[in-house]
């Protein structure tokens, strides 16, 4: 099972407590070992020690940084362990092209892949939502759509999602779906909401409201 949190600025401690506390007891695990992948947000302390309480309160057990932004022969080594051994895997906020760029730069996508095919359970925050779903977009110019390019995610999820982003209508979602087929649908996962995803692949909003938009031949358009 995966889950999706929107977070963004702003979010209620409280009841992204609640949220977290969801995701971990799905887990099936008693105060689980948390790794935290700070890859988009360059391994950033500050948002580390500030998201670190939450999980515990949640009912998380030891958070562990596997840090991703260090020197390669530094980093890869400990990132790999601290991934490999444990319970659920957090992956956190910030730049989505920053962070799978990271990730891969790092070496560690394989025991990503690895601990998802194996069944671990992963949440995703933010940014990390969005990058354990199929894919995103990033301009070369961001004055010029000209320069719109999609690029691959970890697709652990079999979808398109943006967060918190409701206030702006989703403009880059809907970036995303004139980019993609025809029938292609992305979900919007409001600020105070969270997305499950069953074994089954069944979507489960949880929190709050989760959009969802879909490509038309000429538009993209909300469907519920």
């Amino acid at each position: 099972m995966i889950h999706l949190l929107a977070g963004g600025p702003g979010s209620d401690h409280g009841h992204l407590v609640a949220l977290l506390r969801e995701a971990l007891t799905a887990s099936g695990f008693d105060a689980p070992r948390i790794a935290y992948i700070g890859a988009a947000s360059g391994d950033d302390d500050g948002f580390f020690r500030r998201l670190s309480p939450l999980l515990q309160a949640a009912g998380g057990g030891d958070i562990v940084l596997a840090r991703t932004c260090r020197p390669a022969a530094a980093r890869a080594p400990t990132a790999e362990k601290i991934l490999s051994q444990s319970d659920v895997l957090f992956i956190s906020g910030g730049d989505v092209e920053a962070g799978m760029r990271t990730l891969e730069a790092a070496g560690v996508i394989p025991v990503l892949r690895e601990r998802f095919a194996a069944g671990t359970p992963f949440i995703g925050l933010s940014a990390g939502s969005i990058m354990l779903a199929r894919k995103w977009i990033a301009w070369d110019n961001p004055d010029d759509d000209a320069t719109a390019r999609i690029f691959g995610c970890l697709g652990f999820v079999p979808l398109i999602c943006d967060t918190h982003a409701e206030d702006d209508n989703w403009s880059e979602l809907r970036a995303v779906l004139r980019l993609s087929d025809v029938g292609a649908r992305g979900y919007g996962i409001t600020a105070p909401a969270m997305l499950r995803i069953h074994p089954d692949g069944r979507l489960e909003p949880r929190g709050g409201n989760v959009v969802c938009l879909e490509r038309r031949t000429d538009s993209v358009t909300r469907i519920s």
